[in-house]
């Protein structure tokens, strides 16, 4: 009976047995390129047998323990390789002109995965104008070997991605804005593939990127402003929440979008969490935590504007201002409970976890500067507390600091031209002496 048709178990037994006999040699598997491959590559395994004298061998291979022999060759090839391929490999050799056998290699395994991509954001996705930032895809952690494509999430349900312009810039994983703009904002996904062998990975996840506008003097504002009533980012469940585009003009032509916790993106004209839409105002009549999530603007040509964090929840709730405060404005915070009469509660208000005031019913602000920025809570003693919310603050250039620019130019004016003059003057007085002196010359 042949050694390769014995029970894997006996053949175990036998090379147990045989590691006490040098002359006999033991295979050894190697596998190429790697033992953990992706799904698509072509793997070798190789099954070499050690000894000295041994020119040709017949070659069994086993997988995962099992008796039964599956190919006979020294090398098997998997083109291309599947998840199904992935186990144990172990091999056996026998002379095929001669008496000896080989003991069982070791097993090695072959881990087979599904190429995912992956996309991270650095700094951070909440932006403002003019800040720079990076979408950073990998493949399983490695960007090496791949070639990227960028696109950004028109729908999700639908799976309707739309390819960037400059998707090339980005081919090298990296994709780099160095000076983020409004119509930056948007969510992200990426895909990787290679040529040889071709390889695609599925679709990312989401990376949303949010630029909020930034108010650099009076009177300048973005083309379109996203308004929520009641007007606040946080909101209790089970309520009406309105929220509508408006713009100079005719605002029918914006649309409200939004992504939520889950990472889906929806309209809110062909979704279920709005129940009432009217051109570009959508009504949500029965709030729910499912509601939280970036709601913003987006124009006829695809152009987003104006994110604005929403949260729904069922405790208590942070009053706070929808749009970034000016630098000099007064801002009040309230905390707010759905079961109260009034709701207004006295309670503790944070920043950035520190308490900042405790036992009012309102906290406020009378001028607000860049330092006040960050986020904002508050506590109850016996109804709980407020989920988080961000406070922007925004500077702004007053007309009369222009004014003053303005009249410190003029004021020094008259005095650079009277010295221009007086150099000229100096300068063809100079001219007109030396031309006298060569004339009488």
């Amino acid at each position: 009976m042949e050694l390769s048709k014995l029970p894997l178990v006996l053949l175990l037994i036998l090379n147990i047995h045989s590691e006490h006999c040098t002359e006999i040699p033991k295979a050894k598997v190697s596998i190429k390129p790697d033992q953990h491959v992706f799904r698509g590559e072509t793997v070798t395994l190789r099954c070499d047998i050690d000894g000295d004298g041994a020119t040709s061998w017949k070659y069994n291979w086993y997988k995962d323990g099992l008796d039964n022999v599956f190919s006979e060759l020294q090398e098997h090839i998997f083109s291309p390789v599947t998840e199904s391929d992935a186990g144990k490999y172990s091999c056996y050799g026998t002379e095929r002109e001669g008496s000896r056998n080989s003991q069982l290699s070791d097993a090695v395994t072959l881990t087979v995965s599904d190429p995912k991509a992956e996309v991270r954001v650095s700094p951070q996705k909440w932006l403002s104008e003019g800040d720079p930032v990076t979408l950073i895809c990998e493949v399983n952690g490695s960007s090496t070997g791949w070639t990227f494509s960028w696109y950004t999430v028109v729908s999700d349900y639908s799976g309707h991605y739309q390819l960037l312009s400059d998707s090339s810039r980005g081919a090298g994983g990296n994709y780099t804005v160095s000076s983020a703009a409004l119509k930056h904002t948007g969510v992200y996904v990426c895909r990787a593939e290679t040529d040889t062998p071709v390889i695609y990975t599925t679709f990312s996840n989401t990376q949303p990127l949010w630029v909020t506008a930034v108010i650099v003097s009076s009177g300048v504002f973005p083309p379109v402003s996203l308004i929520i009533s009641p007007s606040r980012t946080q909101h209790f469940t089970s309520v009406s929440l309105s929220l509508s585009c408006k713009d100079q003009g005719n605002s029918d032509k914006w649309r409200v979008r939004r992504y939520t916790n889950s990472g889906q993106v929806e309209d809110c004209s062909s979704s279920l969490w709005s129940s009432k839409t009217r051109g570009s105002t959508c009504t949500n009549s029965y709030t729910s935590t499912a509601d939280t999530g970036v709601y913003w603007c987006q124009s006829e040509s695809g152009e987003n504007y104006h994110p604005v964090n929403i949260t729904v929840h069922s405790g208590v709730i942070l009053e706070s201002p929808v749009h970034p405060v000016t630098e000099g404005d007064t801002l009040t915070l309230r905390c707010l409970y759905p079961y109260s009469t009034p709701p207004n509660l006295r309670a503790d208000f944070y920043k950035d976890g520190s308490l900042i005031q405790n036992q009012t019913t309102e906290m406020i602000i009378s001028a607000v500067s860049k330092s006040h920025e960050g986020f904002y809570y508050c506590k109850h003693p016996e109804r709980g507390e407020s989920l988080k919310s961000w406070i922007s603050v925004t500077g702004e250039i007053s007309q009369i600091s222009v004014l003053h620019t303005l009249s410190s130019v003029l004021t020094v004016c008259p005095y650079l031209l009277v010295t221009v003059v007086l150099i000229f003057k100096c300068y063809r007085m100079r001219v007109t002496s030396v031309e006298e002196e060569e004339t009488s010359v």
